[in-house]
Parts: C-alpha cells; sequence; structure tokens
C-alpha cells in the first residue's frame, strides 16, 4: 500500500467512527522474532549505558525516599501504559506497525503527523544523548592513561558518531540485530559488574563520608525534583513500542506482553541494583557517569568503558530504527545490506542523520538536562497521554464509568506533569549554558 497524498478514510469498529489512513509497507523485516528475542531488545533498551547516569540524575535530585518509591511507581505505571499500547496493535483488525499508523487510525491524519513529530523529536533527543554517553566512556578511557587534556569531549563525540554510523550502515534492520543482542548483553553485564563492585568497595572504604541531602535551595530543589520526575518517565519507556511491536511473530499481543513482563521483572533489576549502590557508595556527590566515581585497577575501568562504548552503539541503533525505517521505506531500499544502491544510500541517509545528531551533541553536551527535557517534551505524551487516551477512545464502548474516569485522570496529571517538567527542564538548560560554553569539555 501506498501513502502517497494519504486520504482520509472512516470505518466502523466496534460501534465507534476510525479513520482507515493509507500506510505504507515497510522494508523492513517484520513478525520474525521470537518474544525472547523481543525481550532481550527490550531490556537492552533500559540497561544500555544510560543507567552509569541514573545515579546522578534520578537519586541524587530525589534522595532515598523519593528516589525508591519514584522509581517503583514509575515502574508499575509503565508497565501499564506500555501494556495498554500492546493491547492496540491489532486493533480494528489490522497491526499497526508504527506508532503513528495507530495515532491516525483512531484520531485521524493530524494526529498521525503530530505522533510522528513527537517520536521523531523523542528518539533524535534519546540518540544524541546515547552519542554524548559514548564520547564520555571514551573520553574516560582516555583520561586513565594520558590525563593531559589534549583530548576535548567534543572530540570524542564525534568519534562516537562515526562509529555508530559505520554500525548503522552495516545493521539494515531492527530484526538484523540478532547476535549483536547477545553481545549487547555481554557488555552490559561487564560494566554494571564493575561499576557495582567498584562501587561497593568504595563505599566500604569510606562509610561515613557519604551525604544523602537533597542539594540546593528550596527553589533549587523543587526545580531539579521536576525534572528527576521527567527523567523517572524517560528510564522506563522507548516511544517505539509499536515499532518493536512489530517484529515479534505471531500472536503478537501475547507475545509482546511476555516480553513486556520480562522487561519490567529480571530486566530491571541490573539497573536498580547499579542505581541503588552507586547512591550508597557516593552520595549527592555522585556524577551524571558513574564510571567516573569509581575508584580500581585502570584495566578494569578502561574494560567498563570501552564496554560502556561499545554498548550504546548497538543500543542507538533500536532506538535510531523507526527514523531508519522511514526512510529506507520512502526511497525503496530494501535487499542486501552490501548492494550499491543501498550502501550509497545508507552511507548518505544514516550518516547525515547521525551528523546533525552528533554536532547538536557536542555543541550542548549536557546528559542529565536531555535526559529531562526528552522526558518532558515527548516520553511523557507519548508514553503517559497519548497511551491512556488512545485506550479510551478506542475501547470506550467497553470500559465502565469508573475506568474511563482513570483514564481521563491519567491524561490530565500527565499533561501537567508534562508542562512542569519542561519548564523545569529548560531552566536547567539555561543555567548550564551559563556555567559552560558550547562544546564544553565536562
Amino acid at each position: 500500500m501506498n501513502a502517497t497524498g494519504a486520504k482520509n478514510r472512516t470505518s466502523n469498529v466496534n460501534g465507534a467512527e476510525h479513520f482507515d489512513i493509507e500506510v505504507p509497507d515497510t522494508t523492513h523485516q517484520i513478525s520474525s522474532d521470537s518474544w525472547f528475542q523481543v525481550a532481550f531488545v527490550l531490556t537492552t533498551g533500559i540497561n544500555n549505558a544510560y543507567v552509569l547516569g541514573y545515579t546522578g540524575t534520578v537519586m541524587v535530585p530525589l534522595g532515598w525516599v523519593g528516589g525508591v518509591i519514584g522509581l517503583i511507581l514509575a515502574s508499575a505505571i509503565s508497565l501499564y501504559a506500555n501494556i495498554l499500547v500492546a493491547k492496540l496493535h491489532e486493533f480494528g483488525d489490522k497491526r499497526h506497525i508504527r506508532y503513528r499508523d495507530l495515532a491516525g487510525f483512531i484520531y485521524g491524519r493530524k494526529a498521525y503527523c503530530i505522533t510522528w513529530g513527537l517520536q521523531y523529536v523523542n528518539l533524535f533527543m534519546i540518540n544524541c544523548g546515547f552519542i554524548i554517553l559514548a564520547g564520555s566512556a571514551l573520553k574516560a578511557v582516555y583520561v586513565l592513561f594520558r590525563d593531559d587534556h589534549t583530548m576535548k569531549l567534543p572530540y570524542f563525540i564525534a568519534v562516537a558518531g562515526l562509529v555508530c554510523a559505520v554500525f548503522a550502515i552495516g545493521v539494515p534492520h531492527l530484526s538484523a540485530l540478532g547476535i549483536w543482542l547477545g553481545v549487547s548483553t555481554i557488555l552490559s553485564l561487564i560494566y554494571t559488574i564493575v561499576a557495582m563492585v567498584l562501587s561497593v568497595k568504595d563505599g566500604v572504604k569510606t562509610p561515613h563520608s557519604r551525604n544523602y541531602e537533597i542539594q540546593g535551595s528550596s527553589i533549587s530543589k523543587l526545580f531539579t525534583i521536576t525534572a528527576a520526575a521527567a527523567n523517572l518517565v524517560f528510564v522506563f519507556n522507548t516511544g517505539m513500542l509499536p515499532e518493536i511491536q512489530a517484529t515479534v511473530k505471531q500472536p503478537v499481543v501475547k507475545n509482546m506482553v511476555k516480553a513486556l513482563y520480562f522487561q519490567f521483572t529480571l530486566g530491571l533489576l541490573p539497573m536498580y541494583a547499579v542505581m541503588f549502590i552507586g547512591y550508597w557508595a557516593y552520595g549527592s556527590s555522585t556524577s551524571t557517569y558513574l564510571l567516573n566515581n569509581v575508584n580500581g585497577p585502570v584495566w578494569v575501568k578502561a574494560l567498563a568503558n570501552i564496554s560502556a562504548f561499545l554498548q550504546t552503539v548497538i543500543c542507538l541503533h533500536i532506538f535510531a530504527s523507526p527514523s531508519y525505517e522511514y526512510m529506507d521505506t520512502k526511497f525503496g531500499i530494501k535487499g542486501g545490506t552490501f548492494v550499491l544502491k543501498n550502501l550509497l544510500f545508507r552511507i548518505m541517509a544514516r550518516g547525515g542523520y547521525l551528523a546533525v545528531s552528533t554536532l547538536l551533541s557536542a555543541l550542548l553536551p549536557f546528559l542529565g538536562d536531555f535526559m529531562s527535557l526528552t522526558g518532558a517534551v515527548s516520553t511523557i505524551p507519548l508514553t503517559f497521554i497519548l497511551a491512556n487516551h488512545m485506550y479510551y477512545k478506542a475501547k470506550n464502548d467497553k470500559l465502565n464509568t469508573m475506568q474511563k474516569l482513570w483514564h481521563w485522570l491519567n491524561v490530565v496529571f500527565f499533561s501537567l506533569m508534562s508542562v512542569a517538567a519542561t519548564i523545569a527542564a529548560l531552566r536547567l538548560i539555561v543555567v548550564d549554558s551559563k556555567n559552560f560554553h558550547v562544546f564544553a569539555d565536562l
């Protein structure tokens, strides 16, 4: 089916009118992966190198009580919201393989475009954060051996962007990750175990030197706590669940729910362990990249940082895949990876996408701020506001009054939270921009 000049047609589903928007068939592979492989995609998405920053960006602003309660609540709410979206994957007797396709079917053409815009911003900013992380990991390795400040963070960010581009050109679509998901899991275990072991070692050595107080004035605390709430949302949600669900074999809803339960049980344990142990060991002095705090053998820290860098390259590919799918489908790119036409297109299209991402990452390398703003302006609307309202709209005739009220309460609450968190995140960026110049060497 071609989407050129897409026209809205109405159809009747369960007694309600819905928009049957013409959307393109994908040139990427779908319906080929087991629920277990999809579970590893989801788990890779949350146990990426970002976990090395969550202690500083979630626990430090919220403290023990706020951090622990916030993480538990965010886990439960995120699982619930993702299951709502997963259950709509085959709504109206058709499969919606993109988030914007589902929104367009329920609301119409305008929502289709708005959802695509929100999702693109969400994934673009997440990928900028990945490039900053990858550059920070490379710089940390360099500093271990040569702390001469000759090579600065923007240089390492540029190298990271180049490596991500090479990987993107060689791996055509999400299902093609295959063995790379196993590699990613091993890499995650390396930096997770190193971070935990060295943090415990440091914590035992200095049992009385930690401060767990939330830092700053009352106003400053209010803004940082609000921004940290956006980070909590950012931790658990991909903003591309239908695209991931498109790769799973039938029955797609049952298999996706199984993958989500895996993600939100066993999949969360490594992330929780790193966050809590890191905060216990260093308290409010924890940086936004935990491996900068730990002390230990140089080769061990180098191994952890190299593992974080390589895993970030793999993980970025997951979050960039909707953009790659759009470009490949738009221009009919399919078939072998090294077919000359495909190779040249991906060099230009994916290379260009990552070049822009890398430039912005080097320009404003404030990782915590990126996480806060991404959670506020795009992850909250996509994962909570839209998920609850879509489910309400799609299942309206099957919901009782209390269920309808529950979904509307979620819509209103998360709308207010999105506005407040956006203001807080923008304030943080303004403050950091005053303290640091562009292309800062953090």
